[in-house]
């Protein structure tokens, strides 16, 4: 499988878990707190796959940043968390270096 695509499971698996635990109420529910634990687990397993074939710090900057924007699109959808213009901004220029690293960086694995 491509390393991307790993990476791509890792983040998904990391944003699962995160939007779980906010259901977890403090993990006080059984079931979230067990998605929490599981989802983390599987994000690090995929990440930890992809390390010998993607740099360690852009994997870890497009893992972060992957995540952050897709659980903020969560926080909004799931939660009604709408973040204000400057949030959306600073969403944005997460989003514009995840791109730069992969689109223009030759330390990127393409």
């Amino acid at each position: 499988m491509p390393a991307y695509a790993i990476l791509a499971l890792a983040i998904v698996a990391e944003v699962i878990a995160t939007s779980a635990m906010k259901a977890s109420e403090g993990f006080t529910r059984l079931g979230p707190s067990i998605v929490v634990l599981l989802g983390y687990a599987a994000a690090f397993f995929f990440l930890a796959q992809v390390l010998d074939r993607i740099p360690i710090g852009i994997a870890y900057a497009v893992w972060a940043g992957g995540g952050i924007v897709l659980v903020a699109l969560v926080g909004w959808i799931v939660y009604g968390q709408r973040p204000d213009a400057a949030g959306l901004i600073g969403i944005g220029l997460i989003l514009a270096g995840v791109l730069v690293l992969n689109l223009l960086s030759r330390t990127s694995a393409h």
